[in-house]
Formats: structure tokens, sequence, C-alpha cells
């Protein structure tokens, strides 16, 4: 606030300078949602590698086709991903693993749960012991959890069986464990676990050990598109998960179904039925809205009766023919560490996403994932090896079709939206042009809000105009935009013309951003011309 003088003096007063610096945001941020072997379900959990996934979600899963599109996300350069585990708990009769444990004296029974649904539960084991810092204390308890499946153990020191007491088991193991949570729990501690035979490990194997065992269970039916779709109420499950997440750009939905068909019992499906099942066209247009709600790019994946060239066709997808949707075909082949090395068939998303997160890296949002730049790493085939003139065929439909090339490899030979048919003549027919204008949008958003509850005057316009205006042309000088000039490259207008005295009255500021994209060079044409010898006169 302004100094009020009362003494004969120099006075410091420290202006604002009216500069908000406007941050781009990531334009990679790939969210996947479906099946997988552990963690927590219907909760949007972001990852920076395939380590994290492996340690939260439990890796390679034969009946997960996320867990290798995930997989082949990281190993193209994706650099972050936000996860949604789904579980079809076949109308509530599948539960998590429960350990029971008898209480101290044998009056009842205390039972931990499992922090999630799935078998894995069942390999876990528990101990009891009374060796705590007040063994006068009958209340106080050690236990000591063991996941068998992946050998990491918990120990939970000095617990208490008392709630009015700051080791209260309840309290303990909501912030601490990552395997268990208490389910019930009674007014006494634990029993204490018989002591391990002499010389056998106190939790292997569990004959000699005397560890209580969890219970038997499974991990749910194949996926339906209940489980995907999910709910935007709360407690928000399937996509709508997504909204915990600050920030999505590029959507992925593996296939979850069995070929010929869902909802069988995990124990029916065979083979690689699920990694090469499909989506079901409701869940399609389920996802493609979601991801313009949150201006974001919904990668599809081809059918998988899609076996030949003559096979594509968009209608047949029931899917509108959206800016924010990009379908990429055939499917890709890649080895499956879970079946020797064997190459099998898998959907693109996953690497066309990290695909897009290393370009974005390399060149940045407004260059096309395509070229021969874009090799597609740890594909060594494709399902469908096509020809110039039947790319040609598929291209002018906006679909972008995979390629093998000799001495380069496999790579991304196509850049279009599903706008992108010659027949729309759409201004988003390219999807570096799309992605660009979501970024711009989506950092401006963020940008701005400082703008809400300002005085709607000329002093703020023109603070819009500085920090738009530099946001701007920090990206014209990285290349973003076409033309030798600022002027040439964007624009940015806030003043008396776009907000009128109506508008200030309204409480509206009215800010237009305009850019002139780069396109790719989809057609490159070579003229070739003899020239004829010249005579002298």
């Amino acid at each position: 606030m302004p100094i009020t003088p009362t003494y004969p003096g120099v006075y410091i007063e420290e202006l604002p300078s009216g500069v908000r610096t406007i941050t781009g945001v990531s334009t990679s941020i790939t969210g996947f949602i479906g099946r997988a072997q552990r963690g927590p379900v219907n909760e949007a959990t972001t990852i920076n590698n395939y380590s994290d996934y492996e340690r939260l979600f439990g890796g390679l899963w034969e009946s997960s086709s996320m867990s290798y599109a995930v997989n082949q996300y990281f190993l193209n350069g994706g650099s972050q991903a936000v996860i949604v585990r789904v579980f079809n708990d076949e109308g509530g009769t599948v539960e998590p693993a429960v350990i029971t444990i008898s209480e101290d004296g044998g009056g009842g029974s205390i039972e931990l749960v499992a922090v999630s649904p799935g078998e894995w539960g069942s390999a876990l084991l528990a101990r009891v012991d009374y060796n705590t810092s007040d063994s006068t204390n009958t209340n106080l308890f050690n236990l000591k959890i063991k996941d068998t499946a992946t050998g990491l153990v918990e120990t939970h020191l000095n617990l208490s069986a008392s709630s009015a007491d700051a080791r209260f088991i309840e309290n303990v193991l909501d912030e601490e464990s990552e395997l268990v949570e208490v389910q019930t729990f009674a007014t006494t501690r634990p029993a204490e676990t018989p002591a391990p035979n002499l010389g056998a490990d106190e939790f292997d194997p569990p004959a000699d050990s005397n560890a209580v065992a969890a219970s038997a269970v499974t991990d749910g039916a194949v996926l339906t598109f209940n489980e995907i779709e999910g709910s935007s109420t709360a407690p928000k499950t399937g996509l709508h998960a997504f909204d915990e997440a600050d920030l999505i750009n590029i959507l992925c939905v593996p296939p979850y179904t069995v070929l010929g068909g869902g909802g069988l019992p995990v124990a029916n499906i065979e083979g690689n039925d699920v990694l090469n099942g499909d989506v079901e066209g409701s869940v399609r247009t389920a996802a493609l809205d979601y991801a313009k709600g949150r201006r974001a790019v919904f990668i599809v994946d081809p059918p998988s009766d899609w076996t030949t060239k003559d096979d594509p066709d968009l209608d047949a997808l029931g899917l509108a023919l959206d800016a924010n949707a990009a379908i990429y075909f055939p499917r890709i082949m890649s080895p499956d560490r879970l079946q020797e090395g064997r190459l099998g068939t898998f959907v693109p998303c996953g690497v066309v996403a990290g695909l897009m997160a290393r370009t974005d890296a390399q060149r940045g949002v407004w260059k096309a994932p395509a070229g021969i730049e874009a090799t597609l790493v740890g594909v060594p085939a494709l399902s469908v090896q096509l020809t110039d003139a039947e790319n040609g065929e598929l291209n002018p439909h906006g679909i972008n079709c995979l390629r093998t090339f000799k001495g380069v490899g496999r790579v991304a030979w196509g850049a279009r939206t599903m706008r992108g048919a010659d027949r729309l003549a759409d201004q988003w027919k390219y999807l570096p042009v799309r992605r660009l204008a979501l970024f711009l949008e989506e950092s401006l958003y963020r940008g701005s809000q400082w703008v809400v509850f300002e005085p709607n005057d000329e002093p703020l316009w023109a603070q819009v105009r500085l920090n738009f205006g530099a946001f701007m042309h920090n990206l014209f000088r990285q290349g973003a935009f076409q033309g030798a000039s600022p002027k040439d490259a964007y624009l940015v207008k806030c003043d008396s013309e776009t907000t009128t005295q109506n508008d200030i009255n309204q409480g509206i500021v009215n800010i237009v951003v305009g850019f002139a994209p780069l396109k790719p060079a989809e057609f490159v044409i070579i003229k070739i011309q003899q020239l004829a010898g010249q005579i002298e006169a």
C-alpha cells in the first residue's frame, strides 16, 4: 500500500512490475486405463518410469494389455504417465485377500485386508511378536508382513491395540503400510505367532514358519465397458478417476475384452486373447469425450479385425471424426518377455504415445511425430506390411500408417487427426497443429487466472498484452510458428476493440490470441528437367 510520509526524509516504495510470467504446460503426460495385477483401484497414480509401474502395479501381466502399453510407452521415450487401474469385482463377489489373526486370549479375531484386490494378496504372510520397547505393556506388539511374490517385508514396531495411543495399529498401517490395512480390530492385541522351527526362516517356507497366511482370492473377471466408462459422481471411477490428475495430454485405452467377447472369468482366457482384444465403440466415444474435456488427444487403436489394407473403415468404429483423436494402423509386433521373447501382436497406442513424448522433448509439440526420425523402438515387425500405394489409399482418409523402410526400420508415417480426411478440408487436419493449439489453450488458461477480478480497463489490458505477448514471442523464437517476424507469426489483442463498454459492464474481458501454425511437409515433390545445350549465336 502507498507510504504515508510522517517525517522529513527519504522513503522507499516497491512497485509491482506487472510482469506475470506464463509457463508452458507439459505436452506428453499420458493417461492409461486398464487392468493391473495390483495397485490402487480407480485412483490416478502418476509414475515416472516403468520401475514405478512394476513396484506399484506389478509389471507385465498376460491378462493386461495396459501393462505392455505402459512398458512400450517408456521404451519409446515417454517421461511421465498417469495410471488408473480398474477392477471387475463381479458384482461385489470378489474381495481383497484377508489375513485373520486370533486375539490374545483367543476371544475373537483381527482381520488385516490387502490394500487392493487381486490374486497378489494371496501371497501375503503375517507374524506377530511381543518383543516391544515395554514388555510390561500388554497393548504393544510388533507386526511383520511379507509379500512372498516380491520379497518385500514390512516391519511395524511397537504397535498398540489401544485407540488412545499414538501408535494405534489402524493409524500406523493406514499411513505406513503398502500391503495391508485394518479391516476389523477388537480391544486386545493379536496373539503372538509361534516361533519357526529351528534353523527355518520365519517366513519361508510357510509350512515351517507358522506365519499366518492370507485367504486365497482371484483377479476378478475380464473388464466390461462399465468399469472403463465409470462414474462422474463421487467417488469417481473409470475414466473420471483421471480428474484427480492435474494434467493429461494423451489418453490411451488399451484393449480389455477378449477375442470373441468379454465377461469371461480369468480362468477361461487362453494365450493372448486380451492382448489381441478390442475396445468397444461406446468406450471409444466416452474416451474421446473425456479427452476433449481435458484438452487431450485420444489415440485410437486399430480393431483386431483390421488385418489387411482393405479392412480399415472409420465409419465402422462408431466414433465421431474429431480433431482430438488420431488413429494408427496396423498393430505392432513386439517380443513378449512372458512368452520367452516370442513375437506377440499388440496395439500401437503405447508406442505412439512414447514417440510423441520423445518428439516433443527433442523438437517441440509443433513437430509432427512422424518421419524417418520417428522410429518405433522395440518393434521388429508390423502385423501388416504396407506399400506406398496402400499407404496412399489410407492417408487421404485420415488414417496414420506405420511403415517399414529398409535401413530405417519401423516408423510412424502419418500425422493426421481423425478430421484429416482430404474431403473434410478441416483446419485441424494435422496432428501437430491440433496439439500445439491444445498446448496454447491450456498454458494460457492456467497463466491468466490472475486476471480474474482485476479492474477491467487499459492498465489490465496492457499487462495482458505484455505477458501473453512475451509467452508467444518465446515460442516464436523456438520455431513454433511460421513467419519471418513476430507480426507474421502471432498476435495478441486486448483493448477497447475486443472489450467494449457493454463487455465491461458484464464483467468480461476479451483476449484474442492468433498464431500461424507450422504444417508438416507431407508430400515432397522433386522436379527434374533436362537442360538443352546452348548454341552460341
